[in-house]
């Protein structure tokens, strides 16, 4: 990572922003050419504070989704994007391999679904981006590396936050269909890695994922129910709609109850809790 080099294209590429490319007022008081450090944070999604230490050069490396988040609040083109990306120590992202990176406008939404837990998955059931009630329902995704904040991985190995309580009906009924949804992503991103490694590691630590795996049906996401067991609320039953992102193969998840149903009231308790 060039900390210093890459400072220097973060600070040069923001002055080149002028407010109104990006939907902000331009008001009368502004003392510096293009975008606000505090706007840029606020478009990115990350810390004021975060982007001050990347533009003094004494950041932390950032991640693939937090370098996609700011190059895309920067508006920077392919090549500019793929700058910083290096600079930053990362591959730039590639044609073949599963979209991790979350846009900025559906973060807001999930920023805006107040009432209702709510994820962002990939294509091979990643957990990319979640809300604070989902984080309060499912568990802190942020305390896991993110190798491991993968649900189908959840589902076979259980080395995850293990919320999820799956009736015997529904782990027959399900368990085929989340392995398909891997077989899907692999005919679409046939050369990404480390969709490679999770499968060999699936099939080598759970004999259940590895014989459906050899059955070779395919599936993709969809809508269903699940039962949480809260540490705290106990036992919830809800209904899990999805609604696609397709140009970049992503699913939002949405986590609800019927109204007037004991699920529900369990629902307006999470929010207190």
């Amino acid at each position: 990572m060039d900390r210093a080099e890459l400072a220097a294209v973060l600070r040069t590429a923001r002055a080149r922003v002028e407010p109104a490319e990006v939907g902000l007022p331009a008001g009368s008081r502004r003392q510096v050419p293009g975008l606000r450090r505090e706007e840029v944070a606020q478009l990115a999604g990350v810390s004021v504070d975060y982007v001050v230490r990347l533009e003094q050069g004494r950041g932390p490396k950032p991640s693939t989704q937090v370098l996609g988040a700011l190059t895309r609040a920067l508006r920077l083109g392919g090549d500019d994007r793929n700058l910083v990306f290096r600079l930053a120590g990362s591959e730039p992202p590639r044609a073949g391999h599963v979209p991790m990176l979350v846009r900025p406008s559906v973060l807001r939404i999930l920023d805006r679904m107040s009432d209702l837990p709510a994820l962002v998955l990939s294509a091979t059931s990643d957990v990319l981006a979640w809300n604070p009630l989902a984080c309060a329902l499912l568990g802190d995704f942020s305390v896991l590396p993110p190798m491991r904040r993968n649900l189908v991985r959840e589902r076979f190995l259980g080395d995850g936050l293990g919320r999820v309580r799956l009736s015997e009906e529904d782990e027959e009924r399900t368990a085929a269909h989340c392995v398909g949804c891997l077989r899907t992503a692999r005919a679409r991103y046939p050369d990404d890695r480390d969709l490679d490694r999770l499968i060999a590691e699936l099939r080598s630590g759970s004999g259940r994922f590895d014989e459906l795996w050899r059955i070779g049906r395919s599936s993709t996401i969809s809508a269903t129910t699940l039962t949480v067991e809260h540490p705290v609320l106990g036992p919830l039953t809800l209904d899990c709609d999805t609604l696609l992102v397709p140009d970049v193969d992503q699913t939002v998840v949405i986590y609800s109850a019927a109204p007037g149903t004991p699920a529900a009231a369990t629902l307006d308790r999470l929010r207190v809790v």
